[in-house]
């Protein structure tokens, strides 16, 4: 009865931010221009409806060949594109997407905390507007997102369970990651197979069958497309070669000093040429201006983590996020929304310490998102992996508090209204839970 209550609840819950997401696809998204990022997405997945691949048409000297961006994306929106012409069914599969991302973090909360987690989880998602804004807009953070909580339940399955079925989801999801953003690709040293080589109860030999398994899973759904490009392109590429604009867009005079230290300016990485090419250009450019300006690199590196996390330019940020399609108001709403989530989820972080939960899966896109924005530049929508953890940390402590103010009632109530309580800070700790307690 209590899984059957859980996932009436979780059901209910999808529901409802499907709803809202639909909401805001029909009377805000759908009347917005189109961005960059996003007439990328949307030609790739109708280009190959047409039979024509990933290849885009150029637009003026700027070359869009296969490979700007990792593939998952544009073949995610083909089903959406065959039916309709606009982008209005692409953002809907966005949408879904996020609705996919709600259902993963509640899964994830109950396995951690319990049915109230997982569905306090759910509803904060739910309504989150850092992951909803996402999900109404023609980009691959809804299916980054995803990937990513997928990655992170596996992962804790695998402590569980480690078994070469999981071993292969958790490859595959971690394939799926780094085709939606290349830099993911972290997540399957990091998270999987970590996991594999921690879990207790294996022999050697089983481990590192479970590894390999796990490894040659992720090798092999990323092969095509990387031999594709190898075989494409005239210098080595990697996922993409869109990491040759990042390198040279934020390392320049403009992203150094003034308003924009520390964000990324088109203009300083040129894209003219056969794209590989271009690419390996704009590296060098940009990592010859970073050798040459080592003094400001730890300025810089500040302002860009100081932007991912929401404490340098806030506003600033969500103006910016306009040119993508994200409205003003649901930036501010958000940045407002994540401080209170932030001070939950260090709840969160202790107590499930003290119940001996297993944390570095959660703890893993959190850094990732962090060094990577201080390598290359910050940006509030590229801290999307991090919000998983952050919401299912938040719902945990939250949970903790509810559970903590009922008991302290429960015990008034039945010592009188004269009688005088003493709260105990254990109170919240007196039923250890670990991993797969949800089946005790």
């Amino acid at each position: 009865m209590a899984r059957r209550r859980f996932v009436l609840g979780l059901v209910a819950i999808a529901a409802v931010a499907f709803l809202l997401r639909d909401v805001y696809i029909v009377t805000v998204t759908r009347n917005r221009t189109i961005s960059f990022d996003e007439f990328y997405y949307a030609g790739e997945a109708r280009n190959l409806v047409a039979g024509d691949g990933f290849d885009l048409p150029r637009a003026g000297t700027l070359a869009l060949g296969a490979g700007a961006h990792p593939p998952l994306t544009g073949v995610m929106l083909v089903p959406a594109a065959w039916l309709l012409d606009g982008d209005v069914a692409m953002r809907f599969t966005t949408a879904l997407a996020g609705v996919g991302v709600v259902v993963l973090i509640g899964l994830i909360a109950r396995k951690l905390g319990g049915p109230r987690a997982g569905l306090l989880a759910a509803g904060i998602a739910a309504v989150y507007p850092n992951l909803w804004m996402n999900d109404g807009l023609v980009l691959a953070e809804s299916f980054t997102a995803l990937a990513t909580a997928a990655v992170i339940l596996l992962t804790y399955r695998l402590l569980r369970e480690p078994t070469w079925k999981t071993a292969a989801g958790a490859g595959l999801a971690c394939a799926a990651a780094m085709l939606s953003h290349g830099e993911l690709a972290v997540l399957l040293p990091l998270l999987v197979v970590p996991a594999l080589l921690v879990t207790k109860g294996l022999t050697a030999a089983r481990r590192m069958l479970l590894v390999a398994v796990a490894v040659v899973a992720a090798a092999l759904a990323v092969a095509p497309w990387e031999a594709y490009l190898l075989s494409r392109y005239e210098e080595p590429t990697f996922l993409s070669y869109g990491d040759g604009g990042v390198v040279g867009g934020a390392n320049c005079d403009a992203t150094y000093s003034g308003p924009f230290i520390g964000h990324w300016i088109g203009l300083c990485a040129p894209s003219h040429g056969e794209p590989s090419v271009a690419a390996a250009r704009n590296r060098r450019r940009g990592f010859d201006y970073m050798k040459s300006h080592l003094t400001r690199l730890p300025v810089v590196a500040t302002a860009r983590v100081g932007r991912l996390w929401s404490v340098y330019r806030p506003f600033q940020t969500a103006d910016l996020n306009e040119s993508e399609g994200r409205p003003k108001w649901a930036s501010l709403t958000g940045w407002a929304m994540f401080w209170p989530l932030v001070g939950l989820a260090v709840a969160g972080i202790v107590i499930l310490r003290r119940r001996r939960v297993t944390l570095w899966p959660l703890v893993v896109p959190i850094v990732v998102v962090t060094l990577d924005a201080a390598g290359f530049y910050g940006l509030v929508r590229f801290r999307v992996p991090a919000e998983i953890p952050i919401v299912i940390l938040a719902a945990t402590g939250l949970e903790a508090v509810v559970t903590r103010r009922r008991r302290v009632g429960s015990r008034r109530q039945a010592l009188g209204d004269g009688a005088e309580v003493v709260d105990e800070v254990r109170e919240l700790d007196l039923a250890p839970v670990v991993v797969g307690a949800q089946d005790r």
